[in-house]
């Protein structure tokens, strides 16, 4: 990003920054239809839709690039004449790897306008940017609605912003390389002003904060990887699935592609099944790390690949996250900034006390904010089909959250206490010296006389 002292000449396309980013959003609204339309054209062209239309098929993309975007769709369906046979719904479950391409492409938006503007200027096209596609949202809630499914407008012009808004957020961020370039408002200026023992705890709250992003992502990752082995070892069913459908060329890639906008929504419930709470494939089902109790399904291929009957190896799974707190509690030993076991150990003589006392402590924050990100997640992966049984699908946030977050803290504790040793710092019993730059070293006595 330029900066206001030095103006050179702005980079990018030689327009007024507002209208460059009305450009921008314009074309990630174009760049996202058309990979919903184009798989769907194709096979309304090969006869996979009974719809002789193409209006049909134009309304049903817009309706999915809604869907792909977190705004909720309304659906009717009548299955006799009277009004008593109208059945209604709302199909909510966001597919997470389709809601991945506006980010991704208003992430690449972001940069861009980032290099384009001054630093007292990105307010210009981000605000361009927003209006238009907010435009766009309205737009194709209001074309797209028919009888049977519908998108409330307000709904379909504010939802669609927050995976454009963070990504060109985020875009403009990286390319910035710090906020006080990106804002204008330094921060360091005003950390220079508070006291050492305020940026000592603020530097602990923020490698907390860190550790439990890092076991989050530690914890889906190793999640992510189970799924696929699972999937390697049930390929057989599914590949009987989709013989079973007969979709064609063209309609088997577009089932495939249907799934595969769902696949981090499947890495999100694995994650919540390793945790040892499961999660639900409609009303009345669960599928749990040790029994699955799941009514008929619909027939997609990769529902094949849920475990079936009693796991008498399912609890195994639940060292998922507890390798995930593990790595987390190492990083933070790494960071060293473990300010708060250093000051307990300066306020509680004994040794045997203060390194549990601050350890426990020290599981229970990280832990709590694993089980913050993850609840966000579970959350986000979780919804309705819309009409019928499939009303409660995924896993409940806040009780798996939950149990994530517990067998994250007990990771934790252990990876703090052997991070140390892994190290080559010696025993965690050693007791933490106080240094004026906010790190740790450890030695073998107490530092009396070295309190500040």
């Amino acid at each position: 990003m330029n900066s206001t002292a030095d103006k050179p000449q702005r980079d990018g396309i030689p327009m007024p920054l507002w209208l460059q980013g009305a450009f921008e959003a314009a074309q990630m609204f174009v760049i996202s239809a058309l990979i919903v339309f184009i798989p769907l054209a194709a096979s309304w062209f090969t006869g996979g839709f009974a719809e002789k239309d193409a209006s049909v098929v134009a309304r049903l993309a817009g309706q999915i690039w809604l869907l792909g975007h977190g705004v909720p769709l309304h659906l009717t369906m009548t299955s006799g004449p009277s009004s008593a046979s109208v059945e209604t719904g709302t199909f909510s479950l966001l597919p997470l790897g389709l809601a991945l391409v506006p980010f991704l492409l208003s992430w690449r938006a972001g940069r861009r306008l980032a290099r384009a503007s001054y630093t007292d200027q990105l307010w210009q096209p981000l605000f361009g940017a927003v209006c238009i596609y907010a435009a766009a949202g309205l737009a194709t809630a209001f074309v797209c609605s028919s009888p049977g499914a519908s998108a409330p407008l307000i709904a379909s012009m504010l939802i669609p912003l927050i995976p454009a808004g963070a990504g060109l957020i985020i875009g403009s961020r990286l390319e910035a390389g710090s906020w006080g370039r990106l804002i204008g408002v330094n921060a360091a200026d005003w950390i220079s002003r508070t006291s050492q023992d305020q940026r000592w705890a603020g530097s602990y709250a923020v490698s907390v904060i860190r550790s439990g992003f890092v076991a989050a992502m530690a914890a889906l990752s190793l999640s992510a990887l189970l799924l696929t082995f699972n999937i390697m070892g049930r390929w057989a069913d599914i590949v009987g699935v989709y013989q079973a459908l007969r979709p064609g060329a063209l309609g088997g890639a577009t089932l495939t592609l249907g799934q595969l906008a769902f696949m981090p929504n499947l890495a999100i419930w694995t994650l919540a099944w390793a945790g040892g709470d499961g999660f639900s494939i409609g009303v009345g089902s669960t599928v749990a790390p040790l029994a699955t109790s799941v009514a008929p399904v619909p027939p997609i291929p990769l529902l094949a690949a849920l475990p079936t009957g009693d796991l008498s190896w399912g609890f195994a799974a639940l060292i998922i996250p507890i390798m995930a707190g593990i790595l987390a509690g190492w990083w933070f030993v790494r960071a060293g900034e473990n300010h708060f076991d250093e000051w307990l150990s300066m306020k509680v003589r004994q040794r045997w006390l203060s390194l549990p006392a601050s350890t426990i402590f020290l599981g229970a924050v990280i832990g709590a904010v694993t089980a913050f990100l993850c609840g966000i997640l579970f959350w986000i992966s979780q919804g309705s089909v819309g009409i019928g049984r499939l009303t409660e699908v995924g896993p409940d946030p806040l009780s798996a959250a939950l149990w994530v977050g517990l067998e994250v803290a007990v990771g934790v504790m252990i990876g703090a206490l052997v991070g140390p040793w892994l190290e080559g710092e010696g025993p965690a019993l050693a007791l933490p010296r106080r240094r004026t730059d906010g790190h740790e070293k450890s030695r073998t006595e107490h530092p009396a006389g070295n309190a500040e």
